[in-house]
Parts: structure tokens; C-alpha cells; sequence
């Protein structure tokens, strides 16, 4: 049938056919249980189904989110991994240009910023498993080719390289986590730890190759390389977590095995050519962050405090290799704090977690503010943002002992997650079926800062010393912080407004009333097709096109 499209301007009447066509497929997925089947069938999960991602076992939801984990360490394990060799790689070849020896992160960070806005839609067309799969593979092989790299042209091209590679887990385990968790408080839960995983990760890179560099830089790329073998070899026994790339392949078996070539996945039916591509697939992320101010203004703070997080990869060296007299390996260990830090701000996600619940039981007025399910985190991760901020630039001097600068990593890990898991969990609820593609607009702006901003960092630390650099980047945040208030005061109101919103949210009301109409006939007509002898098909739901 013709996709009724709202009035206004173009971009509106394109998310009203986004989400139509989306909730549609939704829709198609879980029909009631039993329809008739004529000659062209669409087959859909039924009640209970046990291939449906929501229904699987916890183990296997286990076995998914730590996967999805794991590929996320490894790939901002990768992102900040030349951080404790730039001195071995500006030796080895011959670079003397500071702005240049940035570049090796940079260019990584530059490869998150493409990849999201291709992989992340892709993954809601194809299957999130072979997305993952795919651009593992390449992303192992770049990184060997790091350590293989001839000369500084080719290893910065290796390193985009990685970096594109390395950027689909960002995008996509997000989506992965909202196909096995339908339980909000859940889905919340694991997303914690996907952020954990992304905080984690590039403070380990710079233990390992600050201390293994003194043997060989390509040493540092060598183990980064085993790792990610090794992750490879469990990320290829993840299973397909996307239900309508499931029920595709579930039609494809079972036009094989029946012969009737009129058996078909909702997905199956959706256009797919290159101008749908072009104009709703791929376009989906830039349209959140040009048109919907959840996303832009979650793109602008988020993006902030990414760019800091990367920016202390030049800034630690100086404090402390030219402060405190560190080697490369234990400037390294400096960055522990912030890992310590991040899984302190677990432990505090946990806690309000359960507040949340005990109030939701005993019906308290403020649980029924959505923005209060995740907000409230965001709220108390950007003031310890701003502190640590001021405790690192004002602490660090030699008349200080080392050991205080290095504990303003612990608010500054504890900041940073609570402003992401807050902000981006709010995010992808707020669109839901969409959330791949939300997580992916907001990879992209944060990768944009995290790469263009570290250029400055060590101009701006020399020019204006190390307190007053820091003092800056803290106002910077402390100006970032009131956009999680103005989301608590004005978030539904903006969310009304919203026109993708207006559109998500209808498409999602007649979905659940035509869900339950559906299944209060299929409960009716149950015992006439008891009597009848009818049965269930086997391969699941069916539906008549």
C-alpha cells in the first residue's frame, strides 16, 4: 500500500515515511498468532518464539553483550594504542613536526566519524552479525598492517584505515543490545557496561605500549594485533541478534525446503534501491543531528567531553614526563584512575537504578517523568567533570606530590561515563528502533571533536600553562553541563514537538493497539481452531500480503 506521508518540509515528510515503513516492518514481525495463508505469505515471530533475540536465554544474551564488549575494548583499545609509542615512531621515522605525531589517533578517530553514518544503517537493512564480522576482518588486517607499515605515510593510512574498521562496534552494539533486551531497566543495565567497555579500553593502550615500546613500536601493534585475533574467534560464533534479518533468513529456508517461492520476510519487501539508500538509510543519522535537538544538543555535550578524554592523551605526557619526570610506561599508569573512575560511576548507575525501581513501586509522581529515568546521572557526572578538570590543572606542580593530580582521574572517569551512559541511554530510548542509527549520529560528532581538538592540545598547554589550559577546558564543560537540565525542564516538551518523535509515536500506538485487537481475535478464534483440528505453522507466524 502507498506510505501516507505527513505535510511540511521535506525532511519531515521523510522521517514520517522512515518511521511508517519501520514500524511497519515491526508490525509484520509480530502479527497475531494465527492468519490465514494464502499464496504470498510474510512470515513473523509468534508468541514465544524462541529465535525471536527477546525471547533467548540469558546465557545467550550474556554471550552477545560480552562479544559486543569485547569488540568494543578492542576497538578503543586500538584508538589510543600509538599514544605510549609516539616517541619510538617520531624516531623511527624521522618526524619532528608535533602536529604530525597527533595524527596517529587523530586519523583513528577520523575513521569513527565515517563509519558509524554507513555501518550503523546498514546493520538495520542487513543483520547486525555481518557488519561486525566484516569490518573485524579488516580491522585485525590493518592493524597488522600498522606493524607492518614501510614508511609515516603508509602507517597514517593504516591508521584511518583502523579507524573506520573500529568504528562499527561503537554503532552497532548498541542496536544489538536493544534486539536482546526489551526490559528498559535491562537494556539500561548493559548499556552501562557497553560504556564501561569504551571508556576502559584506551586506558589500557597506553600501559601496554608505553612499556613495550621501549622494545619495538611494532611490538605495541603486534599484541594489539593478538588481541584482536583472539576477539575474532568468539565474534564469529555470535549469532544474528536483528529480527528481521532472522525472519529473512527463516524465508529463505523455508522456500528451499517447501518450494513455494512466495515466502517472504517483512524486510524482504522493503525497497532497497539505491536512491532508499541514499535517501532514507544513510541519511537517517544526519537527519537526527540537522533536524532533532535531543540529538544535536546530546552530539554537542557528548562531543565536548569525548574531545577532552582524547585531548589527555597529549595533555598526561606533559604533566607527567615533563612535570614529574615519568618514563613513557609509568605516564602510562596515570591513566588507571580514570578506568578506576569509570567503574565507580557503575556502581552509582546501579544505585540509582534500583532508587528508580523502589519509587516506580510505590507509584511515586516523578517516576512518570521520562527524563527522569536517566537525566539525573548526567546531572551529577557534569559538575565531577569540572571539578576534576580544575583538581588536575591546579595540582599539577612539582611542588605537589604526583599522586594528587593522578586522583582527579577518578571524578574525571566517574564525569565522563555518567554524562555518557545518561545521555546516550536517554537518546536511544527516546527512538527506539532507531537507536542503531542515534548512536551512530552521535559517534559521528563526538569522533569530529576527538580528532580536531587533541591538534591544540599541546599549543594550548605551552601557551597558557597547565592550570589555565585546564581551567579552560573546565568552563568549556562547566557551560556543556546545563544541557541535561534544560532536558529534565524542557525534554518532553521538546520531545512533542519533535516531528520524528510525533512520528515514532503513532506509528508506535496503532502498532500496539492493532497488536492487541490482534491478539483478542486470535484468542477468540483459538478454540473454533481447536475443534477444527487447525494448527499453528511451524515455521512461525504467517501473514497474507
Amino acid at each position: 500500500s502507498k506510505v501516507r506521508t505527513s505535510s511540511g518540509p521535506k525532511h519531515v515528510q521523510l522521517d514520517a515515511v522512515d518511521a511508517e515503513q519501520r514500524y511497519k516492518i515491526k508490525k509484520e514481525d509480530n502479527p497475531s498468532p494465527i492468519q490465514s495463508v494464502p499464496p504470498k505469505v510474510v512470515i513473523s515471530f509468534g508468541h514465544g518464539d524462541p529465535e525471536n533475540p527477546y525471547n533467548w536465554s540469558t546465557g545467550r544474551k550474556i554471550f552477545v553483550l560480552s562479544v559486543g564488549i569485547v569488540s568494543v575494548v578492542n576497538s578503543t583499545f586500538g584508538s589510543s594504542l600509538p599514544s605510549g609509542a609516539i616517541d619510538y615512531l617520531a624516531e623511527y621515522f624521522h618526524v619532528t613536526s608535533q602536529a604530525q605525531l597527533v595524527l596517529p589517533i587523530s586519523l583513528f578517530l577520523v575513521g569513527y566519524v565515517f563509519g558509524p553514518i554507513v555501518f550503523a544503517p546498514l546493520s538495520e537493512s542487513y543483520g547486525r552479525r555481518i557488519i561486525m564480522v566484516v569490518t573485524f576482518v579488516f580491522f585485525t588486517i590493518f592493524t597488522m598492517a600498522c606493524a607492518l607499515a614501510p614508511n609515516w605515510p603508509f602507517f597514517l593510512i593504516f591508521r584511518l584505515l583502523c579507524g573506520i574498521t573500529a568504528s562499527s562496534p561503537i554503532a552497532v552494539v548498541g542496536g544489538m543490545v536493544a534486539d536482546a533486551y526489551k526490559d528498559p531497566r535491562i537494556r539500561g543495565r548493559a548499556m552501562a557496561f557497553f560504556m564501561a567497555a569504551t571508556t576502559c579500553g584506551p586506558q589500557l593502550a597506553p600501559i601496554i605500549s608505553g612499556f613495550i615500546s621501549v622494545v619495538s613500536w611494532r611490538w605495541t601493534f603486534w599484541v594489539g594485533l593478538i588481541i584482536a585475533g583472539i576477539s575474532l574467534a568468539f565474534l564469529i560464533f555470535m549469532p544474528e541478534t536483528y529480527g528481521p534479518t532472522i525472519l529473512q533468513r527463516r524465508a529463505e529456508r523455508m522456500r528451499k525446503e517447501t518450494g513455494n517461492p512466495n515466502i517472504f520476510a517483512p524486510i524482504e519487501l522493503e525497497k532497497k534501491g539505491a536512491r532508499q539508500m541514499m535517501t532514507i538509510t544513510l541519511t537517517r543519522p544526519i537527519r537526527m543531528i540537522l533536524f532533532e535537538a535531543i540529538v544535536l544538543f546530546t552530539c554537542i555535550y557528548v562531543s565536548i567531553a569525548y574531545a577532552i578524554f582524547y585531548l589527555f592523551f597529549q595533555a598526561y605526557p606533559l604533566i607527567f614526563e615533563g612535570t614529574y619526570g615519568f618514563n613513557t610506561g609509568t605516564a602510562g599508569l596515570a591513566f588507571l584512575a580514570i578506568a578506576v573512575g569509570a567503574l565507580l560511576s557503575l556502581a552509582i548507575f546501579m544505585y540509582w537504578d534500583s532508587v528508580l525501581v523502589r519509587a516506580k513501586k510505590t507509584n511515586a509522581p516523578w517516576t512518570l517523568i521520562e527524563e527522569y529515568r536517566r537525566l539525573p546521572l548526567a546531572c551529577l557526572g557534569g559538575p565531577l567533570y569540572v571539578i576534576s578538570l580544575l583538581w588536575l590543572g591546579w595540582s599539577s606542580n612539582v611542588k605537589v606530590h604526583w599522586i594528587v593530580p593522578i586522583l582527579s582521574g577518578i571524578p574525571f572517569g566517574m564525569g565522563f561515563m555518567l554524562i555518557f551512559m545518561a545521555l546516550l541511554n536517554y537518546v536511544t530510548d527516546a527512538y527506539e528502533i532507531f537507536a542503531a542509527s542515534a548512536m551512530a549520529a552521535t559517534s559521528a560528532c563526538r569522533s569530529i571533536f576527538g580528532a580536531v581538538l587533541p591538534l591544540a592540545a599541546k599549543p594550548m598547554y605551552k601557551s597558557l600553562g597547565i592550570a589555565w589550559a585546564s581551567s579552560l577546558l573546565a568552563f568549556l564543560s562547566l557551560g556543556m553541563s546545563i544541557i541535561p537540565f534544560a532536558f529534565i525542564q524542557y525534554g518532553d516538551r521538546i520531545r512533542s514537538n519533535s516531528k520524528f518523535c510525533q512520528e515514532l509515536r503513532e506509528r508506535k500506538r496503532k502498532y500496539e493497539e492493532e497488536q492487541e485487537r490482534e491478539l483478542e481475535d486470535s484468542a477468540a478464534s483459538s478454540p473454533k481452531q481447536k475443534a477444527d483440528g487447525t494448527k499453528s505453522p511451524s515455521h512461525g507466524c504467517v501473514e497474507a500480503v
